[in-house]
């Protein structure tokens, strides 16, 4: 007797879980249950039809019902509401809008793949105006567009900066309206460290977004928004407002059901995806996973794990083996001309998690600097002491940051070390990146901070060795030096450096810098090897307290530590 299979909600984890029950059986009643309009959709590419990079809104829609049903015999109810699970039946409630009528359905399994919702909290005033919008499926994206095009909006403000926030900021911005950006962080995407998001910060300013971090939404106008900014409340000019400053774990059914909902707020499933009733299947945005790293539950909205988790539910209702090796948490976006990736844990997550940790930060060429497309990468790579292993990195450039990431990635999933990482072969070729890749690169400064080779400060703590009056050599070449130094600094080129070592002290502590932290190394070496003990590496040097000091120095008025930026 063939299977009677349900599943509740599309996308990423619904439509997987039941395509892929397809292919494994062809004789299963599979029915798939959605409340929106469509049932399959790329939901990561939504905001790029703000901008029109994506023209048409319907080349967004993946798989009608009517494609589903010719190609894989599966059966999409869409604006169908399932709004009870009735446990002891097996059965479900659904809500036929179309009909407006309600009726039941019975099951052998069902999976739930729910999603999260935009949080939108009613506490704001204002927060239910017609010109405030949010961005969950294809519907929500056209009636955004609609009414931009509709009221000749000129001028927006985006309330959230993390992965949806920023992209509607950019592609917005990109269609030539004005944008003002809404963070209650003093940053925007979170999963980055808030010495690598700096460039992020840069880089929206740069193509004119008015940034405001650490600000709080306080009232939704007719034309603007105030916003609280430290003890201030400042307006915003804002004739639409897309919302994004989260979203929760959609759970209602299945708490109404009985089903287990974890720690984190979202459904509780075994390393099968199975919930507490064994018959009910749980994947996607609205479940409770396990993360390897800090070896404990949490929550992952992203698509990639949603697909991979709706084949693991498939395949075990008809009892195939699942290997679950939690997750990391590996993602990528794009910001106007700078890409930014990471995986893994990000410093604010090992401290929590009370790791002892260091990290490897650099600034090397992204390729062969003969190329003409060849730009730096800042690349940050986190590391467990005095183990070794790797516990996160982050890149941020205009190359292909993806590529280096998704290696840390597999690193990280095979519980590499930096030894690993050090001897791992890669492709190399002048177009592609250089010799040394930027990840072998990271592994080998990583290494050397681990063995105590040498010793470094990062740049978030540059300003107040600076401002103390701190011994400082800047061992670029002069016309480096005078096109822009630290306050304070005194040049010795590192081409001069064996003939004017007499004129760095021994008695007091010594900060080396260069543009990018590599010649200064080098003249680390050369001072420690002639007996001195007192010297110290600023990690990222010129290049790395540039973009780490700009942007608070532009928002904030600070007096710049920095004669003149340089970001080549």
């Amino acid at each position: 007797m063939s299977k009677r299979i349900l599943v509740v909600g599309g996308v990423a984890g619904g439509a997987s879980a039941a395509a892929r029950i397809r292919r494994i059986d062809a004789k299963a009643e599979i029915i798939v249950f959605e409340r929106g309009e469509h049932v399959s959709f790329s939901n990561c590419a939504l905001p790029y039809h703000l901008s029109g990079i994506v023209e048409d809104s319907e080349s967004l829609v993946m798989m009608s019902p009517e494609k589903f049903k010719k190609q894989h015999d599966i059966q999409v109810r869409v604006r169908s509401e399932v709004t009870a699970i009735n446990r002891n039946e097996k059965t479900i409630t659904v809500h036929d809008f179309e009909k407006d009528t309600v009726y039941t359905e019975s099951y052998d399994k069902l999976i739930l793949s729910p999603g999260a919702n935009p949080i939108l909290p009613a506490s704001i005033p204002g927060i239910r105006k017609p010109h405030v919008f949010s961005v969950r499926n294809v519907t929500d994206i056209r009636a955004l567009k609609q009414y931009l095009d509709a009221n000749q909006v000129k001028k927006t403000a985006v309330i959230g900066g993390g992965f949806i926030g920023v992209e509607v900021a950019e592609n917005m911005r990109m269609a030539g309206l004005e944008v003002a950006l809404v963070e209650g962080m003093p940053q925007i995407m979170a999963p980055f460290d808030y010495d690598m998001v700096q460039i992020l910060h840069k880089e929206m300013l740069d193509h004119g977004i008015s940034l405001h971090v650490s600000a709080t939404l306080s009232e939704i106008l007719d034309h603007s928004i105030l916003v609280k900014k430290k003890d201030a409340t400042i307006e915003l000019e804002a004739d639409l407002v897309v919302m994004a400053i989260g979203v929760r774990p959609e759970t209602t059914l299945a708490r109404e059901a009985g089903l287990d909902i974890g720690a984190t707020g979202g459904i509780q499933v075994n390393h099968n995806y199975q919930t507490n009733d064994p018959d009910i299947y749980a994947v996607g945005d609205a479940v409770e996973i396990y993360n390897r790293l800090l070896h404990r539950p949490g929550r992952l909205a992203l698509a990639g794990p949603a697909q991979r988790q709706a084949r693991a539910a498939a395949g075990h209702i008809y009892g195939m083996s699942h290997r679950n090796t939690g997750y990391i948490g590996s993602s990528c976006v794009k910001i106007f001309e700078q890409n930014a990736a990471c995986t893994g844990l990000n410093e604010k997550a090992i401290r929590e998690a009370g790791i002892p940790y260091n990290f490897a930060y650099i600034l090397p060429t992204d390729k062969v600097g003969l190329m003409p497309d060849s730009h730096y990468m800042c690349f940050k790579l986190l590391f467990e002491v005095p183990t070794g292993r790797i516990l996160g990195a982050q890149a941020i450039g205009k190359g292909n940051v993806d590529k280096r990431i998704d290696v840390i990635a597999a690193m990280i999933t095979s519980d590499s070390t930096l030894e690993d990482l050090k001897e791992l072969e890669l492709c190399y070729s002048p177009v592609f990146g250089t010799a040394k890749d930027v990840v072998n690169l990271a592994a080998m400064v990583a290494s050397n901070l681990l063995e105590d080779h040498y010793r470094q400060v990062p740049v978030t703590k540059v300003r107040e060795l600076v401002e103390s009056g701190a011994c400082i050599i800047d061992v670029r070449e002069e016309m480096e030096y005078a096109a822009g130094h630290l306050k304070g600094a005194k040049n010795i080129p590192l081409s001069q450096l064996r003939e004017r070592m007499d004129e760095i002290p021994r008695d007091i502590p010594v900060y080396l810098h260069c543009r990018t932290s590599q010649r200064s190394y080098y003249a680390i070496c050369c001072l420690q090897g002639n007996g001195y003990t007192n010297v110290t590496n600023l990690s990222g040097s010129f290049l790395g307290i540039s973009l780490y000091e700009y942007f608070n120095d532009v928002t904030e008025g600070r007096t710049p530590i920095l004669t003149n930026y340089n970001f080549n």
